[in-house]
């Protein structure tokens, strides 16, 4: 049964962490007893939030893409083509459950503001991607030239935009968006014929990852609002009904947002259906059902992340930052990101997405291995720079010049499966758990949240193109030595070139 899947993923997404946090606060760090049935309670609805929205998100935004996608293609119009595209690529983004953790959790700008940025950025993006699709442009020279632009306005951006920034391009690579925009482009590539035609619907997130980078880096140049500030919620219940209260307020207030973010996407769709599709009524309720499963999983998972979750995260790193226990912050951070990735179901599917690809020749288990290693090591360095105070461009210029380069070598596939993995990698768990762990630590560690803490979503967006193309990179010269190597037969040998008929 789908749903049963969907929430033993989901089980096994939560559970690590769950499980690291319950061991640190049993022993090293205590906290309130009512933070914890908090917690508890909010890992619950995150469980069976993330399970409906996956499960919804299936039945209703990849059909929705690939049916949209070849509908715009059949018309032959380009610019209906762009135009649909963008608006696509602002509502979809809008409804992302990451997107809206992040915008909750950014103090100096208005979520709203935010939200609207950030779609912007990848309506913009999307329809780019479109154009690419139509014209057959080589993915590389794009990524160079857009992170060229990134990095120039990085240089000129004020410091608190900057981690926002790079974080807003992480999150919108996220559960929703991922499985719409690779079903739209999937539909778009139709109206090519040629061999290439499939291999370019790769490379969609990657390039629409950018668009909210730029964007808020823009915004940043414009958009003041210096009263804001970062807290720690301590909050605390008298007794198990204010715990109670809490949560069914928060639930009525997601109901109200979650119907506004989803609307817009919606009322495309059934533009489209009218218009175009014109669906039997037995495919049309399937994706109705879905897009209820999709709202129910966004209505759930938010309130479980913002009233029970994303607080004992704030709460922890803070504890674990202010004694004797603050040395082990990086080591721990590490461990996290080890279990996170491991655990994220996201994962599975680029192992066997990968292992297509190479026709088998690169097992899952390097990949998986190779992204463990690469997500330890980006949360390492993120607290890293949480307990120095170093800029994060230090991290990122040299990561995407070392990523760029390598697109030279590796064959085309590989460098868009690479970039587009970054939403595997900046999972829900990352978003919601692991900045705000961030978040914690810095506050007690009298950092400056803006630009020290922010920016851990983009580091471990940035981490998989380096480590997949890198396996890559191994591949296909294990697969030169081998196509190369002569084979050596010794002077006694005999070598039969043909075969003898017995009969």
């Amino acid at each position: 049964m789908a749903f049963a899947e969907k929430m033993k993923e989901s089980i096994v997404s939560v559970l690590p962490i769950m499980a690291i946090v319950m061991i640190l606060c049993l022993t090293i760090s205590p906290i309130q007893t009512d933070l914890m049935l908090c917690f508890l309670l909010g890992t619950l609805l995150l469980i069976f939030g993330m399970g409906m929205f996956s499960l919804g998100a299936d039945i209703s935004m990849t059909p929705i893409g690939n049916k949209i996608g070849t509908a715009m293609t059949k018309t032959k119009n380009l610019p209906f083509i762009l135009i649909v595209s963008f608006a696509l690529g602002v509502a979809v983004t809008v409804a992302e459950p990451d997107l809206q953790v992040l915008a909750e959790t950014v103090p100096h700008i208005d979520n709203s503001v935010l939200l609207i940025t950030v779609g912007v950025g990848v309506g913009f993006f999307l329809a780019v991607c479109m154009l690419r699709i139509v014209t057959g442009v080589k993915l590389r020279w794009l990524l160079i030239a857009f992170y060229g632009v990134v990095f120039v306005l990085a240089a000129f951006t004020p410091g608190d935009f900057l981690g926002v920034a790079f974080d807003s391009g992480g999150v919108t690579t996220g559960p929703m968006t991922v499985p719409f925009i690779l079903a739209l482009g999937m539909g778009v590539s139709n109206i090519r014929s040629d061999k290439k035609a499939e291999a370019d619907s790769f490379g969609l997130v990657a390039l629409c990852s950018i668009g909210p980078i730029l964007a808020v880096l823009i915004l940043g140049f414009f958009y003041s609002n210096g009263d804001a500030v970062v807290s720690v919620s301590t909050s605390s219940f008298t007794d198990t009904a204010e715990i109670g209260k809490a949560y069914l307020l928060a639930v009525g207030q997601y109901m109200e947002e979650m119907a506004v973010a989803l609307l817009p996407i919606a009322t495309i769709f059934f533009l489209f259906q009218i218009f175009f599709l014109k669906m039997s009524g037995r495919s049309l309720a399937k994706i109705i059902i879905g897009i209820f499963y999709t709202y129910v999983g966004l209505v759930f998972f938010l309130t479980g992340v913002n009233v029970g979750f994303s607080s004992l995260g704030s709460v922890l790193g803070a504890e674990l930052a202010s004694g004797p226990t603050r040395w082990i912050l990086v080591p721990l951070s590490m461990l996290l990101g080890w279990f996170i990735i491991s655990a994220e179901p996201a994962v599975a599917v680029l192992e066997k997405q990968i292992e297509e690809v190479s026709a088998g020749a690169i097992p899952g288990k390097s990949i998986k291995l190779s992204l463990s290693i690469a997500i330890a090591l980006a949360m390492g360095f993120s607290m890293l720079r949480v307990m120095t105070g170093i800029s994060i461009l230090w991290f990122l210029i040299p990561g995407y010049i070392v990523a760029l380069v390598l697109t030279f070598f590796v064959p085309d596939i590989y460098t868009a499966i690479a970039f587009d993995s970054g939403g595997v990698a900046s999972g829900p768990m990352t978003a919601t758990f692991m900045l705000q762990f961030m978040i914690g630590a810095s506050m007690a560690w009298g950092g400056n949240v803006l630009t020290d803490a922010f920016g851990l979503v983009a580091m471990v967006a940035m981490m998989p193109l380096l480590s997949i193309q890198m396996v890559g990179f191994l591949y296909e010269r294990k697969k030169k030595t081998i196509v190369e190597e002569p084979v050596l037969y010794g002077d006694d040998e005999i070598v039969e070139l043909w075969e003898v008929d017995a009969g």
